[in-house]
Formats: structure tokens, C-alpha cells, sequence
């Protein structure tokens, strides 16, 4: 039976659907034992809670909707402010820092459209078929090209994990916190917050520290920035800077194709199935997903101005970390400020880590065919945690290890994500393509060609920062 059929529903309440229906009780009792795992159950009752949300909700309609879209909410959100990552926040600020804000302030907002449109195809494509990423590789395109994208991807997330460890490091070393304590929190963390064996529970801890993803946004109102300026940038979107024609070049490049990585779509459409949401939740889904994506915008465009004054007053920043970010803006943005900006990168760090090991857990599960959801106790699911646990365990390992080529470990996770793009996005075309797979919420014309332009767009920045950082001479300086 096709997973599409049947007319959709709108995702949220409105005044022609009735407010109450016939008392019913969920169903429970030993007759279903042995027939339903825990994870049935705990997604059940969240799909309870949404069911009396839009049936049973007391108060007026706007409040209905807006509860509703508080139990639907976080997919979308986690992935972004998960995206805003260490790795991210420090480019967004060494860009700030090295060229204003004149012409990288648009320039950011058209990433993040791009990054909007890609994964709202992953919240379709989980919401209709109730299958992760992973597991529809393998079974629409077979063992290959299933086992070369888990390998793709679970190397990238490695390498990614690392450079997110490597800023949880950095960010508290402005506070002289030593790096194995640091880095041993933030994988106690990681620990706790799977401890719960809830996926909503999950869901809103991480939520709960992705939201201190904000702490950007006073650090760049200590900085006092020129308002106008900004408006201008943004409305007239201000000539390429001088400097370094190849270096620019490169750092436009590497922004576009780190805008959407593949652990991005791995993890909204994993997490979107675990949440059990369905096709009528598309549009809340969507919403989510927007959400995300304007917060992380504000996010990062507060990075570029927190460290415009670097910039204004002449202050090389090319091999800043955290730390030093934080210890140049002082004079700036005082003492609060300073340890604001540190607090972020800490932060950016450890929900990227949260987020990319859970995707590795998700995308291992989905194609070796074992128990792969949060819902799940450990007894159950133990190849998921432990691929969860493990992965950043040995990450958290490697940026402990004296001497480690932490700087090359960096540079090679960006080459990583952005040549691993270019098959990923071709997978989720062709299966948001797929009538079979999708029916009547597959791609429209318009979404075709707003996705092939982003993946047109991505593809060639993943080839033109692999061949320029390969070949860094074949550009003009």
C-alpha cells in the first residue's frame, strides 16, 4: 500500500475541525504484552499527547495551535543550532573579524535559504515513509551504494566529532579549565542526555542547550555595531571585498558547501521518524524547520558582528581559536562579553556532538537492521548506544592525545563534508522524486527547481573547495 495515499491533512488546528471527540483511552494492560516494544509505546504516547493537542485542546484556537507546535517542534531547530557547531561559529567570526560584514552578512541569509530547502525535503521524505535516510538508500538503491553512504557518513561524523571537541576544549580553556576535564564533561553530557530512554525527553535537553546556541546575540550587542550598516549590507548586498582573491574565493566556497552537510540529512529525517510524526504533521515539520533555520541565521550573523571591531581596528585574526577570540574582543565587549563568546563555542560544540553521534547511532541501526530509536532501553537498542557512546568517546579520545594533528584534523573534515555532498543530495533528489516512495508529497515542479538549484550549487562549491584546497595555486591572489 502506498505510505502517501489518502488526502492530506492540514497540520495544525483550524475552526472547521471539532474541538472534542468520543472519550477514548490509550490501550494498555497485559493482553498487550509481548506485542508491542517499548519504543511502540513511547511513540504511542507521544502521538497521544499530539492527538488530544488537536482534538481535546482547551482555550481558544491560537492557543491550541501554538501547543500543538510545541509537541511537533525540534527536529528542525536541533538541526540547525547543531549546524551552528564550533567549526562554523569560529569561521562565522574569523570572517567578521578579517572582512566586515558588507558582503558576507547576505551572503550568510542566502546559506541558510539553501540549507532550508534541502531539509525540508528530509522532513517529507520521514513524516510519509517512517524510515530513515540510511535505510532508504540501501533499500532504493541497494548494498553499494547503502554501505558507501554509512561509510561516507560515519567518517565524516568522526572527523566532525573531533573538531567539535577540539571547541569544547577551546572555549573553556578561557575560563583555565584544563582540556581533559573540559572535554570529559562535555562526553559525560553527551552520556546523560541518552540516559533518559525517552526520545522527547532527548529531544528537550538538547533543545534546552541549543538554545544557549543565543549567546552570540548579546556578545554582538556588547560590540555596539553599526545598525546601518548592517541594513545596508543587507539590502544592497555590498561588493566582493579586497584582499586575497583565492582566500575569499575558498571562504565562500567552503560556507556554501558546509551549509548542509550529510550528517544534516541523516539526522532531521531519522529524528523526525523516531519523534512519529506523520504526513498531516508536514506542515508543523516544515515550520520546525524554518524555526531552525532563521534562529541559526540570526546566530550567525551575531558571529560576524560580535567580531567586527577585530576587523575595524586592524587586528589579524587568520589563526585565532575560541580562547583567543574571546581574549582579543575583551577590550571590546569587556570581560562578560568575552566570556559570552567563549560560552557559545562551548556550546556550539557539545549539541553538535549531542546531534552528529546520535545521526552515526540512527544511520548504523537503520542499515544493519537493529533497534535504532531513543524510545528504546539499552538492553534493546545496545548496538545503537554504543555506536552513539562510542563514536564520541573516541573522538573526545583523539583531541586528548599530546601532539594529535588537531589543525589537519580540522582541515580534513571540511574537505570531507563537502565532497561527501554531492552524492547525498543526488540520493535525496532522486527519493523525494520517487511517486512510488512519496505519492501525492512528492516534489512539485517548483520544489524540483529550487532543489536542483541548491544541489547545482552545492555540488560546485564541493568540487571547487576539493580542488582548491588540493590545488590551492590554480586561483588569483
Amino acid at each position: 500500500m502506498n505510505p502517501a495515499a489518502g488526502k492530506p491533512e492540514a497540520g495544525l488546528v483550524t475552526p472547521a475541525q471539532p474541538t472534542t471527540q468520543p472519550a477514548i483511552s490509550a490501550p494498555s494492560g497485559p493482553q498487550f504484552a509481548g506485542l508491542l516494544t517499548h519504543e511502540d509505546v513511547d511513540r504511542a504516547a507521544d502521538r497521544w499527547r499530539v492527538a488530544r493537542a488537536r482534538w481535546r485542546g482547551r482555550g481558544s484556537l491560537r492557543f491550541r495551535n501554538l501547543r500543538l507546535l510545541w509537541l511537533l517542534v525540534g527536529p528542525g531547530v536541533l538541526v540547525f543550532l547543531g549546524e551552528n557547531d564550533a567549526p562554523s561559529m569560529l569561521s562565522y567570526s574569523a570572517t567578521g573579524a578579517r572582512y566586515g560584514i558588507g558582503f558576507f552578512a547576505p551572503f550568510f541569509v542566502l546559506t541558510f535559504v539553501m540549507g532550508f530547502i534541502v531539509q525540508e525535503m528530509t522532513v517529507r521524505l520521514g513524516a510519509v515513509t517512517h524510515r530513515g535516510h540510511a535505510e532508504l538508500i540501501f533499500d532504493r538503491f541497494g548494498k553499494f551504494w547503502g554501505f558507501f553512504s554509512i561509510a561516507d557518513l560515519m567518517l565524516g561524523n568522526f572527523l566532525t566529532l573531533v573538531a567539535e571537541f577540539i571547541g569544547v576544549r577551546a572555549g573553556l580553556s578561557f575560563f583555565g579549565v584544563r582540556p581533559g576535564i573540559a572535554v570529559g564533561g562535555a562526553l559525560l553530557l553527551v552520556f546523560a542526555a541518552i540516559t533518559t530512554g525517552r526520545y522527547w525527553t532527548w529531544e528537550r535537553i538538547t533543545m534546552g542547550l541549543a538554545i544557549f546556541n543565543c549567546l552570540f546575540i548579546p556578545a554582538a550587542l556588547l560590540a555596539h555595531p553599526d545598525w546601518s550598516a548592517l541594513g545596508r549590507a543587507l539590502a544592497t548586498w555590498q561588493p566582493f571585498p579586497h584582499g586575497r582573491g583565492g582566500e575569499i574565493v575558498l571562504l565562500i566556497l567552503s560556507t556554501i558547501g558546509a551549509t548542509v552537510t550529510p550528517w544534516m540529512l541523516f539526522f532531521q529525517q531519522s529524528a523526525t521518524v523516531d519523534k512519529g510524526m506523520q504526513p498531516r504533521d508536514i506542515s508543523a515539520g516544515r515550520f520546525d524547520t524554518f524555526i531552525g533555520a532563521a534562529i541559526a541565521t540570526a546566530v550567525s550573523l551575531a558571529a560576524l558582528l560580535a567580531t567586527t571591531p577585530l576587523f575595524q581596528h586592524g587586528i589579524s585574526a587568520s589563526d585565532f581559536q575560541a580562547a583567543q577570540f574571546a581574549q582579543a574582543l575583551e577590550p571590546w565587549i569587556g570581560r562578560a562579553g568575552a566570556a559570552i563568546f567563549a560560552l557559545g563555542i562551548l556550546e556550539a560544540g557539545l549539541v553538535a556532538a549531542i546531534a552528529i553521534s546520535t545521526s552515526s547511532a540512527y544511520a548504523f541501526g537503520e542499515v544493519f537492521g537493529t533497534a535504532h530509536s531513543l524510545n528504546r532501553p539499552f538492553r534493546e537498542a545496545w548496538p545503537f548506544y554504543l555506536i552513539l557512546v562510542g563514536s564520541a568517546g573516541a573522538a573526545a579520545g583523539l583531541v586528548l592525545i599530546p601532539n594529535a594533528p588537531l589543525e589537519f584534523i580540522i582541515l580534513v573534515v571540511n574537505v570531507i563534508a563537502v565532497l561527501a555532498m554531492p552524492p547525498a543530495l543526488a540520493f535525496l533528489m532522486m527519493l523525494v522524486n520517487d511517486r512510488e516512495l512519496m505519492g501525492q508529497y512528492a516534489n512539485t515542479f517548483a520544489q524540483n527547481v529550487a532543489g536542483v538549484t541548491v544541489t547545482a550549487l552545492l555540488i560546485i562549491a564541493g568540487l571547487g573547495f576539493g580542488i582548491t584546497t588540493v590545488f590551492p595555486g590554480i586561483l588569483p591572489h
